[in-house]
Order: structure tokens, then sequence, then C-alpha cells
């Protein structure tokens, strides 16, 4: 085989975003994906705004929207509401997606960019000469291979062999690890033309999310952070619970279940080395608040590409080179992630009181756009004594 001048381990959002802009800009782009389908199984609530999608290129097609909603609703312990329009609701709301047929959107237009696509195909290892990056080790079919390659990017998600093989840091604290579990289930009688978040001892350290899929079936899942948890079983156990006691779902049956890990940690120090680069979830770029990282992937995946077209042109993958991801994705997004993850940190101490007093601040006072800051602005003309500790972040 051939080398290749970018060869991008993971079929995902970030790393097809990533083959298709480096491929639309004349590099010449592998990327190997484990699994034998491109967006199955899906791992995630699949909630997304329009805001950004033009931004990087993206035309939505028909079978990849599976409802759009007017906004989000966040729900109090005590269940008190506090609803948001779509614009103001943040990255995770106004459409959800169908996932599968999204994922295959992506891969269609990186593949007609010009990538080429192996799929059930395993990176087992990274080539090296002289400290350096200079290919991969795959295993295609029960057949091994090494390809050459002027840079490997690893998108290969929350799991990322590819940085621990290159020597990037990407450990976890457990408080920075949300376990997840989720339910598509139908034959429930509830609105869907909101986006829903549950706070409060429901989901500890995290949030139970109901997202529409159409008028009787949603995705409902829960979110619980790893130190909150006393057996593995506990996250069952909640969502379940949550879904027995609202009668809005307790006849539902799920017709699938996921389950997985969400880093909710601050930004990776280092997402790049002389022919190694990390991109979406592998650099810990989702949301450590809504653990959502579709829009970030999408967005520093475009980043991502330009910067490899351009180190193609140059003949040039040294870390120096690609030190341009490095400080585009992070103009693009790392303050905003790194205020979410120092909020983050606050939010989960909070007890169910003192959550029933932000949503009833937010009723009472309103904010115009969705962001930590705004929230807590709100806050603090109701509740200044809430917001003393989370100070830092106003």
């Amino acid at each position: 085989m051939t080398g290749y001048d970018v060869v991008v381990v993971g079929g995902g959002p970030a790393g097809t975003m990533t083959a298709k802009w480096a491929a639309k800009g004349g590099a010449k782009v592998l990327i190997v994906e484990k699994r034998q389908e491109i967006g199955a199984p899906v791992r995630c609530g699949e909630g997304i705004s329009r805001s950004w999608l033009d931004g990087v290129g993206i035309k939505l097609d028909q079978k990849s929207v599976a409802c759009q909603v007017k906004g989000a609703k966040i729900v109090a312990p005590n269940g008190t509401p506090f609803f948001l329009s779509e614009k103001m609701a943040g990255n995770e709301v106004g459409i959800v997606l169908d996932r599968i047929f999204f994922d295959k959107l992506l891969a269609h237009d990186a593949v007609k960019a010009g990538a080429d696509l192996m799929l059930k195909t395993s990176a087992t290892g990274l080539l090296r000469t002289g400290g350096k990056v200079t290919g991969v080790k795959i295993r295609s079919f029960g057949e091994t291979k090494e390809i050459k390659a002027g840079c490997v990017v690893g998108a290969d998600g929350f799991e990322s062999q590819v940085g621990r093989w290159a020597g990037i840091s990407t450990s976890l604290a457990p408080r920075d690890i949300t376990s997840c579990i989720q339910y598509r289930l139908t034959n429930i009688n509830y609105d869907p033309n909101y986006c829903e978040f549950v706070l409060g001892s429901k989901a500890p350290g995290g949030y139970i999310w109901i997202f529409p899929k159409n008028e009787d079936t949603a995705n409902v899942g829960i979110g619980m952070q790893l130190t909150k948890l006393k057996d593995r079983a506990d996250v069952k156990k909640y969502l379940d619970k949550f879904i027995q006691n609202d009668p809005r779902l307790k006849k539902g049956k799920p017709l699938e279940i996921v389950a997985g890990a969400v880093s909710i940690c601050a930004p990776l120090d280092k997402t790049v080395g002389d022919g190694i680069l990390l991109v979406g979830d592998a650099a810990r770029q989702i949301d450590p608040i809504t653990g959502g990282g579709i829009s970030n992937s999408c967005r520093a995946g475009k980043v991502a590409g330009e910067v490899l077209a351009k180190a193609t042109k140059e003949r040039d993958f040294s870390e120096r080179s690609l030190e341009r991801y490095e400080k585009g994705w992070r103009d693009l997004m790392e303050n905003h992630l790194y205020r979410n993850w120092m909020a983050k940190e606050k939010l989960v101490t909070l007890s169910d009181e003192t959550f029933n007093k932000i949503i009833s601040a937010l009723n009472e006072v309103g904010v115009e756009k969705m962001s930590t800051f705004a929230i807590l602005k709100a806050i603090e003309t109701k509740y200044p004594d809430l917001v003393r500790e989370f100070h830092d972040l106003l």
C-alpha cells in the first residue's frame, strides 16, 4: 500500500471533517475505522444547534434530521421548568439528529473530497523514525499492514489509543468522567418540541436528558459523575427510577440501549507533536457541562484539515508546523471550555435546594443568552450569596 499525507484514525465527525478539509486542500488522506459501519452504534444524545453548520460546510440532508425542536427546558429538582429558545439554548439544541445517517453524510463528504476510507480496520500502533511519528500500523480483515504518513490524526474518541501511543497525556481524573446510559424510548406521551434537561439528585454529578426523535419516541438518558457511583449499575438504576416515576415515560419501551463514558475535563495542554495531531473527543474538546461534542469536533476538524492541507503543500508535518492547529482550535473554543469546566467543578457540589433557587431566579430575571456568565449574572440579582463561590467566573 502506498503512503498518505494524512491517516485519520476514527470515522466519527471529528475524523471525517478533518479528512474532508485536508483532502479539499490537496492532501492525500486515508480514514481507518474499526467498526464495519459508519455511525453505528450511536453513542450520544444526538442534539445539535444549527448555528455552526454553515461555518464548517455541512449541508444536512433529510435523513440526517430526526426532529427539529423549539428550544430547551431545564427542569429543577422540584419540577419547575425554565424554557429557552433554540437561539439561546447552546450547541446541543435545535436539531436532534439521526447519527447513523449524519455520520454517513460526513463520511460521504470526505470521500467526495478525495479521501480514502477503510472499514473494519483497526490501528494497532504507530510507526516512528527518530522520535517522529511517520505512519500507523493497521489490521484489516486479518491482515497486518504498515502505512506511511506525514501525519497521523487521532480521532479515535474518548478511549483514544493514538494519543497514548504518541506520548501525549490524555489521562483523566474520576471527577472528569461521566458514566452514561441512554434508551431510545418509544410509546411515550410527552412534548416533542423541547429538549429537556433534569438537574439535581435524580442524576448526581450530572443530569437526565430527553431528546425528541418523533411524537412518541425520544432519547432518554442519564450521565453521572464517576465519583458519585457506588456501583457500576447505579447509572441504570437512577435512569430506570426516573422513567418509572414520570407518568409521561413509564409506559415507554426501549428500542435501543447505548452506554459509555464521556470526558468532562479541561482541554488537553497539548494536542500535537511531530507527525501527530488529536481532534474531537480524543483531544478532550467536549463541553464539560453538557458533555456535548459534535459541534466542537466538527469545528476543530475543519481547523485541523486546513492546517494539514497547508502542511502537505509545505511538506512539513513537524510539531512547529502543526502548532497552527493548536492555536486555531484554542482560539475558537478554549476559553469557553475552561470556563465551563470550572463551572462544572462547582455545579456538581450543589444541593437540590440550590438548583431550585437557580431555576427560580432564571424564571424571574431571565437571560438573553445561555452562557455561564449570563446565568451567574441573572442569579446574582436575586441570590447574591449563591454566586460567591462562582466569583472567579464573573
